[in-house]
């Protein structure tokens, strides 16, 4: 079964609402709060995590929305600089969804079908998401991520185990 692990961005790995003037930039149409919004963890051992997670069989997903009232023109341009965002910080995922703000989550990721979880920040769209579980990312991720890595090993070498008793 597939095993995926879907990431906000907004709040969740990037720090934007910590960007002065986040919101009046956005509301200008202005994508430099995206641009600049500092990684919520130290991105070095939140990949190493994830990727270690990658090794056991999870992917990774970014669902992300772009900015509630912008143009069509500025929702491309946060499209473009939240993928530059991603990729300056090495952050590994498999799909990339950075849909019109307010869709519910779960949609774009229904075909990728298996076992979810969903880490945002926002309570709507963790009560919203129909594909698995949650987790609300205003809590320690990089700690929950660890002990899944940990979990994932333990059930690792007690599969193992139980083959070698055979």
């Amino acid at each position: 079964m597939t095993k995926t692990l879907v990431f906000d961005m907004d709040g969740t790995i990037a720090n934007l609402y910590a960007v002065t003037d986040w919101l009046e930039n956005i509301i200008a149409e202005n994508v430099r709060p995206y641009a600049i919004a500092e990684p919520m963890y130290n991105m070095n051992k939140l990949v190493n995590v994830i990727n270690r997670l990658k090794e056991n069989g999870w992917r990774v997903a970014i669902v992300s929305w772009t900015s509630k009232h912008g143009s069509k023109k500025y929702n491309r341009a946060v499209r473009r600089v939240k993928k530059e965002w991603l990729d300056h910080y090495n952050f590994p995922y498999d799909e990339l969804h950075i849909i019109k703000y307010g869709t519910p989550k779960s949609n774009c990721m229904r075909k990728t079908g298996g076992f979810q979880i969903l880490f945002d920040d926002e309570e709507p769209n963790r009560k919203a998401w129909r594909n698995g579980s949650t987790v609300n990312a205003n809590e320690d991720i990089y700690k929950i991520l660890k002990n899944m890595l940990t979990d994932e090993s333990r059930n690792v070498i007690i599969k193992k185990q139980s083959r070698d008793a055979r």
